[in-house]
C-alpha cells in the first residue's frame, strides 16, 4: 500500500505544481489588463473572461518593444528614457543594477551560465557543481590576474540563493552536461542525475576559456 501511495505522489505532485505555478504566472500577466480602459477588454467584447490574454498581450508587447529598440529612432527614445532615469537617485542605482545583471544574462554573446564546473567547495577534497558567469572584473581582476574565473554556486533545493566565488582556472573542471541538466541535478539534491556515458572527457575549464 506504501508503494502505491508514493507513486501517486510522484505522479501528482509534479503535476500540481507545475498547474499552480502556470496558473500564478497566468494570472499575474493577466493585470495587466487593468491598465486597458474596461470597454476595449477582451470581456466586454466575449462577453466572458478568458485567462491567459494577459499572457499574450505581454508577449506582443515585448516583442514589439523589441522591435521598436531596433531601430534608430528606437534607439534614441531608449537613451533618452534611460536619461531621464539615470536623473533620479534612487530608480538610477535600482534601473541599472537590474540592466546590468539582465543583459549579462540574456546576452547572445554573454558567458555567464553557457558552462557547468566541477569545483571544490566548501573546502579541498568536497566537491560541488557551480556556474561559470565570467571572470573577475575591476580592482578584483587587478590584484588576481587574468588566470581566474567567476563561478556562481547555487544552493539546494533552492538555486536563486547561493555564492559567488573566484578561483584559478586550473582548479574548475568543465562538466559535460547543459545547464539545465546540472540545474535539475542540483535542485533534486543529487537524486535527477544526468545521462551518463557521453563521449567527451570532461576538461579543466582553463584549456576550453583559451580557445
Amino acid at each position: 500500500m506504501k508503494k502505491y501511495f508514493v507513486t501517486g505522489l510522484l505522479i501528482w505532485i509534479p503535476l500540481v505544481i507545475t498547474f499552480v505555478v502556470l496558473a500564478w504566472i497566468i494570472n499575474t500577466l493577466d493585470q495587466i489588463l487593468l491598465l486597458v480602459p474596461a470597454a476595449v477588454r477582451p470581456e466586454a467584447f466575449l462577453g466572458f473572461h478568458m485567462p491567459g490574454i494577459g499572457v499574450l498581450v505581454s508577449l506582443l508587447l515585448i516583442l514589439l518593444t523589441g522591435l521598436a529598440a531596433a531601430n534608430f529612432v528606437g534607439q534614441r527614445m531608449v537613451r533618452f528614457w534611460e536619461g531621464v532615469l539615470s536623473r533620479i537617485p534612487v530608480v538610477k542605482s535600482i534601473y541599472y543594477s537590474v540592466k546590468q545583471v539582465s543583459d549579462t544574462l540574456l546576452s547572445s554573446n554573454g558567458q555567464a551560465f553557457r558552462k557547468a564546473l566541477l569545483i571544490q567547495y566548501p573546502r579541498e577534497g568536497m566537491w560541488t557543481i557551480g556556474f561559470q558567469t565570467g571572470t573577475p572584473g575591476g580592482d578584483a581582476a587587478h590584484h588576481l590576474g587574468n588566470d581566474f574565473v567567476s563561478v556562481y554556486v547555487p544552493t539546494t533545493p533552492n538555486p536563486t540563493s547561493g555564492f559567488f566565488l573566484m578561483l584559478p582556472r586550473k582548479d574548475a573542471i568543465e562538466l559535460d552536461m547543459s545547464v539545465d541538466e546540472a540545474l535539475k541535478y542540483i535542485i533534486s539534491m543529487g537524486v535527477v542525475a544526468p545521462p551518463a556515458g557521453r563521449a567527451r572527457v570532461p576538461q579543466p575549464a582553463s584549456a576550453l576559456l583559451n580557445k
